[in-house]
């Protein structure tokens, strides 16, 4: 058989000019890597070693606040912040900073001789004229006397005298206000000097090489569009607090960082806070840049819907403080007045204002009198305590012995029934609730039984109205008022029952009314009605990110009617022929239920009445609520009526503005109020 010819393998030519190259390739790569570790690697490592990065954070502008019709009333102005950054700088180096940096800023130095600066005043003469500093003490003193250098330093500082403060020019002053706060800065991290101009910035750019640790940033600050409308709401924005620094580091802040420190601001910091950028810039060991910065930009914040109607609070504001002016001469002390408007419905706060010292509707509080009437009768029928049309004859009440004197109504009114104690305002009809809760039958017990349960038996049914309690509103700081002390005599729980023991809020007073309104639906005050997203295009109002539904606090259970009953006596007060306020309201195209109330209180040792007045409107279907707290008027005739006046304006001005809307007022000076 015939051997088969064996085939020799052929690989082809361009197979093998590919492996060579491959070869030549990886053979570069090696011998690059080589050079890059063997030969370059020490240099390299050097520039390693020599370069630094410092990432600064960049706050971003926070989230901007509306009212419910869209007109803004806190946004942000972008402004050029100076920063410092302390890399253990020694105090010769900060004098020469501060030095150079006022001459290229103005400096507000208007407040340096404030006696809270004393000592840094001392300590700036101290590295200004350093030599002079240390003859206050030699060295040579302080071995013979083993003096510590604490020791010395302290008694220098003490020997510092105004003759020698003198020395310092008003330039040298100019410059110790910016010392001051560069030393106010923690090491290695960039602390906030002042906001400079535009000009000022650029001036300082110029010199950047001679201002070490200084550097200008893009920040922000709050701008309020119009003035002071509604700023005790609004709250402020500043540095952390101290007792919060730490909470707040845990969640990501920086030191450095501004944040909601009162009321709104403060309640929605979450939500208003922006998601800040950084820069990062590259220094080599001398502190010199070697790249450019890279900066992320952040975002602003989500934006507020309020409740609040800008153009009725501003009318309310002007109504307060001309007829409170007007009346001044009615005050014991400074004139004084609280306004709340609400919707019953949705707790939706329209306007809120107080004037005067004192503090806002939802932190003072007073003896209401008489306008909490609606919430007794309400509690009486609920408990089987009395009832709906019985007539109780109202008389001076002796209280017994034991009960701490007697009671009666301004005057004696005879047989009335429920729906004549509230349009009349008896007290005598009010206090029967509490004396037959205690068991005490005038002219037949001799004493009273469980009369201290009774205490807070009532105050608990208050509080299902809102009175003596938080009323959820979304603000933080709100008081729940004064509960007065349980005392041996029963009379005081009777004075429970026509608001002349315990204190309240006008805000509480407010969701009171609103609970009556609502057929004992207690809702809580909303301030916040939406959270929007932040929008791109200025002056447009983001989409919605949330919507804050109304939220319930409690239900009355008890007959419906009885809130009937009690909205009837109500709309009495202002209808019926002996109505206490009778004399208001007359002629309007709307219908009222309303309560008045005159609280006896003390005020700088002085007897004075506090007047108050609550309504809803209208009053077959009501939208509006309103309380109004006068305190500390004088009771000399002539002086009645403040209350039932600014109501009635209130009212006005609500009804009026659903017909004929102008828009809120921008501040006389055509410039809004900016962040201190």
């Amino acid at each position: 058989m015939p051997k088969q010819k064996r085939t020799k393998p052929h690989i082809p030519l361009r197979l093998n000019i590919l492996f060579f190259m491959v070869f030549i390739l990886f053979s570069s790569l090696i011998l690059r890597l080589g050079v890059v570790q063997i030969v370059q690697g020490e240099e390299f490592q050097e520039v390693v070693e020599r370069t630094s990065s410092d990432v600064t954070p960049v706050e971003a502008p926070r989230g901007l606040i509306y009212d419910r019709y869209g007109n803004l009333l806190v946004g942000n102005e972008h402004v050029h912040t100076v920063t410092f950054t302390n890399r253990h700088t020694s105090a010769a180096e900060m004098l020469e900073i501060s030095q150079r940096l006022s001459e290229l800023i103005d400096v507000d130095a208007d407040d340096i001789f404030e006696s809270r600066y004393e000592q840094e005043r001392k300590d700036f003469w101290s590295v200004l004229y350093d030599e002079k500093f240390e003859e206050l003490l030699p060295l040579s003193e302080a071995q013979e006397r083993d003096l510590t250098d604490g020791e010395v330093y302290h008694e220098r500082i003490d020997a510092v005298s105004e003759e020698h403060l003198e020395m310092i020019s008003d330039e040298e002053w100019e410059s110790f206000a910016i010392w001051r706060d560069l030393r106010r800065g923690m090491n290695n991290v960039p602390h906030k000097l002042t906001s400079v101009s535009h000009e000022e910035a650029a001036r300082i750019m110029e010199h950047m090489e001679n201002l070490t640790g200084i550097d200008v940033i893009r920040d922000s600050k709050r701008i309020y569009t119009y003035g002071s409308h509604l700023r005790s709401i609004m709250g402020n924005v500043g540095s952390i607090r101290s007792e919060n620094l730490e909470r707040m580091l845990s969640q990501g802040y920086e030191r450095t960082d501004q944040v909601g420190n009162t009321f709104l601001e403060a309640h929605y910091e979450a939500v208003l806070r922006g998601r800040p950028g950084t820069i990062e810039t590259f220094t080599n060991r001398d502190g010199e840049q070697v790249q450019p910065p890279e900066v992320t930009e952040g975002s602003r914040g989500n934006d507020l819907i309020l409740s609040f109607d800008l153009e009725l609070q501003q009318q309310i504001e002007d109504i307060i403080d001309d007829i409170t002016s007007e009346r001044s001469g009615s005050y014991v002390g400074e004139p004084d007045a609280h306004i709340v408007m609400m919707e019953p419905e949705t707790g939706d706060v329209l306007a809120m204002y107080g004037s005067g010292n004192t503090a806002s509707p939802m932190q003072s509080s007073y003896e209401m009198g008489s306008s909490v009437k609606g919430a007794t009768l309400i509690t009486g029928f609920s408990n089987g305590l009395i009832r709906p049309g019985e007539v109780i004859i109202d008389r001076p009440t002796n209280l017994g012995a034991d009960g701490g004197g007697s009671i009666s109504s301004v005057v004696n009114m005879g047989p009335i029934n429920d729906l004549e104690a509230l349009e009349r305002s008896s007290n005598v009809y009010m206090s029967t609730v509490a004396m037959r809760l205690a068991g005490f039958t005038p002219g037949v017990s001799t004493s009273w039984e469980n009369w201290q349960f009774g205490f807070s038996w009532l105050r608990d049914h208050f509080g299902e109205f809102g009175l003596g309690t938080s009323t959820g509103i979304d603000l933080p700081g709100e008081s729940t008022g004064i509960t007065g002390p349980i005392t041996p005599e029963p009379g005081n729980m009777v004075f429970l029952t026509y608001g002349q023991y315990d204190t309240y809020t006008p805000l509480q007073l407010a969701q009171y009314t609103g609970t009556i309104v609502n057929d004992g639906v207690r809702v809580a005050p909303r301030v916040v009605t939406e959270i929007r997203e932040a929008s791109n295009q200025t002056g447009d109002i983001g989409a919605i990110s949330q919507i804050r539904e109304p939220k319930v606090m409690n239900i009355i259970d008890t007959d419906p009617s009885y809130f009937n009953r009690v909205k009837e006596g109500f709309n009495r007060v202002v209808t019926g022929e002996r109505g206490t306020a009778r004399a208001y309201f007359q002629n309007r195209d709307y219908t009222l239920g309303a309560k008045t109330g005159t609280a006896q209180s003390f005020f700088e040792g002085q007897n004075v009445n506090n007047q108050t007045f609550v309504a809803f409107a209208p009053y077959d279907d009501p939208e509006v609520v309103v309380s109004v707290v006068v305190p500390f008027v004088s009771t000399e005739d002539g002086n009645a009526g403040i209350a039932n006046t600014l109501a009635e304006a209130a009212l006005d001005a609500y009804f009026d503005l659903k017909e004929n809307r102008k828009g809120p007022e921008v501040p006389d000076n055509g410039s809004a109020d900016a962040e201190e």
